[in-house]
């Protein structure tokens, strides 16, 4: 799993039953959304971020990649700290292709 670099980084604490590096860790921050899509699709299953738009910037249905959108508050750790149960099951059903929005708050 990958984690987006707009996600907080302590985040990854809470994941620590899955694999999972960040976008940082991999070298790829500032990278496009379509550039870090094709790259966490050579090496992940699944891609976490906030990004509410990605929805409408990509076309997935060829992604090889399933693409988890944490809809909270704000993307302050105690705002998607209560999304996690959730996102933990999601991960575990994510398809390649797929976009799955957890939670459902405006910023």
């Amino acid at each position: 799993m990958l984690l987006d670099e707009c996600v907080d980084r302590r985040l990854a604490h809470e994941l620590v039953s899955h694999e999972l590096k960040t976008a940082r860790d991999m070298g790829w921050t500032g990278l496009k959304n379509g550039e870090l899509l094709r790259a966490a699709s050579a090496q992940f299953d699944v891609f976490v971020t906030v990004d509410r738009n990605l929805a409408y910037q990509q076309n997935f249905s060829s992604a090889t990649i399933g693409i988890v959108v944490m809809a909270a508050k704000s993307n302050r750790l105690a705002d998607l700290k209560p999304l996690l149960s959730k996102v933990l099951e999601v991960i575990e059903s994510v398809r390649p292709g797929r976009l799955e929005i957890v939670g459902t708050e405006s910023r």
